[in-house]
């Protein structure tokens, strides 16, 4: 449920069930799970994580796959 007068950010997930309050904002790109009170903020920002490597990695065993065919 979205309360009247409230704002959804661009590229936000609202997880249901949900309530997002009368007045409340929720940030773009967020992720929310909980219900957001009247007049509030509701924002998620997953902490960036790198894997050095990684896409090297998942194309050689991408090869190594094929190759086995």
């Amino acid at each position: 449920m979205i309360g009247a007068g409230a704002f959804i950010g661009s590229d936000s997930t609202l997880v249901a069930p949900i309530r997002i309050g009368d007045r409340a904002y929720v940030g773009a790109a967020s992720c929310i799970t909980k219900d957001v009170p009247d007049d509030s903020l509701g924002l998620c920002r997953a902490e960036l994580v790198i894997k050095e490597g990684w896409a090297a990695a998942k194309r050689a065993k991408m090869e190594e796959a094929k190759l086995k065919k």
